[in-house]
């Protein structure tokens, strides 16, 4: 297998442990009373600001500001959600399956240690940029719920790679 080859297969199985992870947290919102469909829910419907908007479009909204020293305009928050959301999910997905692509050997099972990676990495990227609190500051129940999102997440781009490299 090539390294474009690998990284391409990485890009769709990080697709789809996105869209997985984005269902369990759908599911959990629908269950707490959430009443958006889940296309107006996944893609943020009526962001418009901000100061509502959630860390990825923030992430995104710091990095064009420190590179590009200018600001967006509140109108682009819920694309940039978008954007930064799905290509980080795609992005991890292609280091996994470069990383993959490298090994001669492949578990399903690499997705937990790997889901876990990706989580404690929002944390130790999000926290310094005052996007997040520190981890120390969160509960049980809250880091419980975003972890387990993330291992859906690693689990998933793993199975989906392991189809691929089939």
């Amino acid at each position: 297998m090539t390294i474009f080859g690998a990284g391409v297969r990485g890009a769709v199985a990080g697709a789809l442990g996105t869209a997985a992870m984005d269902a369990l947290w759908y599911y959990r919102y629908r269950r707490a009373d959430g009443k958006s469909g889940f296309v107006e829910w996944e893609t943020s419907a009526g962001l418009h600001s901000w100061d509502d908007a959630p860390a990825p479009a923030k992430f995104g909204r710091l990095i064009v500001r420190r590179m590009l020293h200018r600001d967006l305009p509140a109108k682009n928050a819920r694309a940039v959600n978008n954007f930064v959301h799905w290509s980080t999910g795609v992005g991890w997905g292609v280091v996994f399956g470069m990383a993959e692509g490298a090994s001669s050997r492949h578990a399903v099972w690499y997705g937990l240690p790997f889901g876990a990676a990706v989580w404690l990495q929002s944390y130790a990227v999000l926290a310094p940029a005052k996007l997040y609190e520190p981890i120390w500051d969160y509960d049980a129940k809250t880091l419980a719920k975003d972890l387990s999102a993330h291992l859906v997440y690693g689990i998933t781009t793993a199975t989906a790679l392991n189809t691929l490299q089939r």
